[in-house]
Order: structure tokens, then sequence, then C-alpha cells
């Protein structure tokens, strides 16, 4: 076998920021072009690898955690939960680009290899394909939900947004694209892995693999975000019709539900929030307080407090705890869709079947009597208020907050005040400034 350049290892992690300038300083690494399926596949676990954690870094914005103000991680993350993202760079950590786009291109390059795959069975190498259109599309919307405006935002889908990556052409200039190409791409994606995604499910080891499973958990989010509550209803409900096992908290038996081994676990990929993250952030006292008595989750979830009086996550700091899309996310799309649609029955039949899981005999049994009297507003403010609480540390929550309300938030944090204001711009993060600095088109 020739021993070349993979030509998609190690020089993507440059391509947007040399992308204007049509070259790469790119040398050869000794590395196999691959051509087997096994050598397609490995090619593919290294972009599922190169996913940024970030979704969990971008809820230090929101007001579910706080960094640790006595700890030297103030300067990893002070700037980031206090709006600041033109100071001097220093040692913040920075959010991803580069690795985003890495992933992109692998997955692009086993999209348009496909017919020249050897050494495999069709319904394998299908398997394959479909899963770098999952990837594709899971990629573009996690840098679209960064970098572009929210798409219920009014006016939002035809602001731009993030370049779009279809192909694996290194040389080509990149431009922006606008929140609504991107969101139409994401869905074509989405389509075209449907028409090859074969495998049910995959051994435990392999449960960071998309599955047939992951087109509708996908689409019950991605519908959810743009607010097209009839598609999302529906997938979530497909997604329920065939795995809809809850932990339940009120045994002894339960794993914590991002767990990758938990029975709630569809695919187990990111890890939103790393060892660091979890060791420099503890829950905020809106998190805490939002617990009311009897909801397991608030010592299921959070560590008691330390000396020093701060509560840490139980649901992140080690790699076993990796979630993309679970069950329990599912029940609450499923839940704040239909209670849009005005389907107020079967919005608190599904909220509450996972409050069930979540609370004592008695706290629950009061939650079902407040949660039937609820009218539709109020009932998807406490659904949106479950999300807080059931999906904490998961990565959800800055999202979550961008996609409806963009509410006002006000933080004191070392002895200063800080507010974002409803609906700011700083809801929507800017292109880094290295990226622009090489590519000038970026900033347009």
């Amino acid at each position: 076998m020739k021993k070349r350049n993979y030509i998609f290892m190690g020089m993507m992690s440059s391509l947007l920021l040399l992308a204007s300038c049509n070259m790469l300083d790119i040398q050869p690494v000794g590395k196999v072009i691959p051509e087997t399926l096994t050598e397609y596949r490995a090619l593919l676990a290294t972009a599922y690898k190169e996913v940024p954690a970030d979704r969990g870094l971008a809820c230090l914005r929101a007001d579910e955690m706080q960094v640790i103000k006595d700890s030297w991680e103030l300067e990893r993350y002070g700037k980031i939960e206090s709006w600041d993202d033109y100071a001097p760079a220093g040692t913040t950590t920075p959010f991803e680009w580069a690795s985003y786009y890495s992933t992109l291109f692998s997955a692009n390059y086993i999209i348009e290899q496909q017919n020249n795959i050897t050494e495999g069975t069709a319904a394998d190498i299908q398997q394959l394909v479909g899963e770098s259109y999952l990837l594709r599309a899971y990629t573009h919307f996690l840098l679209v939900n960064q970098y572009g405006q929210p798409y219920t935002r009014p006016g939002a889908v035809d602001t731009q947004a993030i370049p779009l990556k279809v192909n694996s052409d290194i040389n080509e200039v990149l431009s922006r694209n606008t929140v609504g190409e991107v969101y139409s791409s994401i869905l074509a994606d989405i389509d075209e892995a449907e028409k090859r995604l074969n495998k049910e499910a995959w051994d435990v080891q392999f449960s960071y693999r998309f599955n047939a499973l992951s087109v509708a958990a996908f689409r019950s989010r991605i519908h959810l975000y743009m607010g097209q509550w009839a598609a999302s209803y529906e997938a979530s409900e497909n997604v329920l019709t065939s795995k809809n096992t809850l932990e339940d908290f009120n045994t002894i038996t339960y794993r914590l539900p991002n767990h990758f081994q938990s029975v709630e676990a569809i695919v187990a990929l990111d890890r939103p929030l790393t060892s660091n993250l979890s060791r420099g952030a503890s829950a905020s006292s809106v998190l805490l307080n939002s617990y009311a008595e009897g909801d397991l989750r608030l010592d299921v979830y959070i560590a008691p407090a330390d000396k020093k009086g701060y509560r840490f996550s139980k649901k992140s700091g080690k790699d076993e705890y990796r979630c993309t899309f679970r069950v329990g996310e599912i029940y609450l799309n499923a839940a704040e869709a239909a209670a849009h649609l005005n389907q107020l029955d079967q919005a608190r039949t599904r909220l509450l079947q996972l409050m069930q899981k979540r609370y004592t005999s008695e706290a629950y049994s009061a939650k079902e009597v407040a949660i039937n009297a609820l009218n539709k507003e109020a009932l998807i403010a406490e659904i949106l208020n479950e999300r807080a609480r059931e999906l904490a540390f998961e990565g959800h929550r800055w999202f979550d907050l961008r996609r409806t309300t963009r509410p006002r938030i006000e933080k004191l944090l070392g002895g200063k005040t800080y507010i974002l204001e409803q609906d700011d711009a700083r809801y929507t993060l800017p292109i880094p400034r290295a990226a622009i600095a090489a590519n000038p088109g970026l900033a347009n």
C-alpha cells in the first residue's frame, strides 16, 4: 500500500484560517490513503473524536454554572462567563473553529469516496456513509448554534452565519452562508443519512457512533430549535415508540442518564464538560434553587457542598459521561412540541412520565396535580424549567436560552455586576479573530 499523506489528517486545523490563501503548507506524514472499509472506519473514528466539547463551555455563558473564584481555572473561563468576547485571549479557553472543519473534511471525504471503498459489505459501507452524512449535519448544527443567530429569532434565517463545507476541496475559499441555508443543508443530510443507516444499535464500546434511531432523535431536536412543532413532535414520538425506558431515581440500580451505558443512551458521542471545566465551575445558585423539595435530581446530579460551599456536577469529569441524544431529552422535546400545538394532554403525559422517575412519590403526586392545572403558557414555562433541571451539565442550557426567549441575565462576579440584556447580540458568538484575520471574507 502506498505511503502518502492522508491529505485530511492534520491539515484541517489550519484550513479555515488559510482558506483565502488558496494554499496549505502540508507535509506528508507517512500515513495511508484509505482504501478499505476498515481504513475508512478508522478515519471516521478520528472525525468522531475531533468533535469539540464547546456545548458545555457555552453553558458558562448561561445561568447553570459559576466559575470558582479562588481557583486558577478563573483564568481559563472567567471571560466566558462574563460574556467578554473581545478581551485579549490570554489564557482564556477558546471556542473551537478549525476542529469542526477538520471533522467536516473527514465526513466529506468519506461521502465522496463511498463508491471506492473496498473489502466491506454493501450494508456496512452504507452504514459508514450514513454516519458521515449525520456527522456532517451534526457538526454544522453545532457551529450554526454558536456562530449563527438562533433560527427562531425574527429575521435570523436570512442573516449570515457560518460557512457550509460540503466537499473535501482544501483550496476552496469559503464564505459565510445564511442561517436558513445551513439548516436546509442539515435537513438534507439527515434525509441522506436515513437512506443509509441500517444499524439499529451498536455494542456498548461503539455507542459513540450514529445508529438508525439517531435520525429521529436529531429531527426531534432540530425541528424544536426551528420552532417546527409538528415535525418535532412526530420525530419525538417515533423515537419513543422504539426506545422509551428512563432511569428511575426511586430505585438503587439507576445510572446517571448521560452515562454512555445508561438505558437512556441513544448516541454517546459528546462530552460537554471536560475535566478542567468540571473542576473549575460549580452549580450556580440559580440551578440549585430550581430543584424543589422531593426532586431527587438535586443530589443525584450534584455533589454535596465541599468545605467552601461549592457543589459540583456528578454528571461530568470522566470520559464515561458522554451523551449526544438520550431518552430523557426526547420526552421533554415531545412535551414542549405538543404544548405549542395545543395538545396539552399529550404534553402533560410526556412531562409527567419523566417527572415520575425523578421525584419522590409524594413530591410527584403534588406535581401531578399542579401540572394538570396549568394552562398552555404556564405548561410551556414549566417544561422549559424541567429542561434546565433534567439536562443540567449536558450542554443544553445555553442553546435552550438562545432558541427561546434569550432572557436578560445578571451575574455578580468578583464584586462586579455583569448583564446580558434581553436578546443581546452576545447570544451569538463572534467568529474567531484568527479565522477572520486569515480570511477577511468571514467577517461579511
